[in-house]
């Protein structure tokens, strides 16, 4: 397993090893695509910040769709992008999106490492509900307002969204309120049935992992996603950031996602 670290500020560099540049190829000679996957409540736009300071730093970054559908549906989407990129991939994903993409890089060969930033990392067989379940604390559920919506086969279900009023408290207590009014206006719902959707494979079990640990999370709790990082033998750097350190700490999300592409 790799060997764990942690970091509390948002330096470049949390795991050592030196800056890189861009132009600093991967082992295999070519630089890998840095994919973004999003999490619930969000759209790609919610990785601005970081993908400004990658592409700066002259990485190439494709922010990749998330459907917010289920699972199954939002895997099979991101694996169907990850096919369309060229070379190898370092893919990302925050939240809801650590679940996917730990599921879409099993179908995936040119992902080469995985990166999850405050996320859930299911195994496979886990249930999201049962596995958030084990670690008391999230304020998200009591959050949460659902909007009864037709699922794709017609029967009736549920759209998730977080109560604007609650929105700062609960995701973003960090980040000003300026933006997280804008970010809670703009939130897109998430399926009821991500919660109750089953995982059916587990990428990390045979890639390399990174984990950035929100240490003040009130969406995902802390504990969880310690308990993640340890099981997946993922690398990892903590921070004292809410749900959303890439606007609270986008330095340290950037530095942990380049400690990924050194490695591959």
């Amino acid at each position: 397993m790799p060997e764990a670290a942690t970091e509390d500020a948002a330096g470049d560099d949390p795991l050592g090893g030196g800056r890189q540049t861009a132009d600093t190829p991967g082992q295999d000679g070519s630089q890998p695509t840095v994919v973004l996957v999003h999490g619930a409540f969000a759209d790609a736009s919610s990785w601005n910040p970081v993908i400004e300071r990658l592409q700066r730093r002259g990485h190439q970054v494709i922010a990749a769709p998330n459907p917010l559908r289920g699972l199954a549906h939002d895997a099979a989407q991101v694996a169907a992008r990850l096919a369309a990129v060229p070379g190898p991939v370092v893919l990302v994903g925050h939240s809801y999106g650590g679940a996917v993409i730990t599921q879409a890089a099993a179908a995936a060969a040119n992902v080469k490492a995985l990166v999850y930033i405050s996320a859930f990392m299911p195994d496979a067989g886990e249930v999201l509900g049962e596995l958030a379940g084990r670690f008391p604390g999230s304020q998200l559920e009591p959050a949460l307002t659902p909007v009864p919506v037709q699922g794709p086969d017609g029967s009736p279900t549920a759209d998730l969204y977080i109560r604007t009023d609650r929105f700062h408290d609960v995701f973003a207590h960090d980040v000003p309120r300026s933006v997280a009014r804008l970010l809670a206006a703009g939130q897109r719902p998430l399926s009821a049935g991500a919660f109750t959707d089953r995982c059916t494979a587990a990428a990390w079990h045979t890639l390399p992992s990174w984990a950035l640990i929100s240490g003040q999370d009130r969406g995902i709790v802390p504990q969880l996603q310690r308990f993640q990082a340890r099981r997946a033998g993922s690398r990892t750097a903590e921070v004292p950031s809410s749900h959303l350190p890439m606007y609270s700490r986008p330095d340290a999300v950037v530095a942990l996602i380049r400690a990924a592409i050194r490695a591959v």
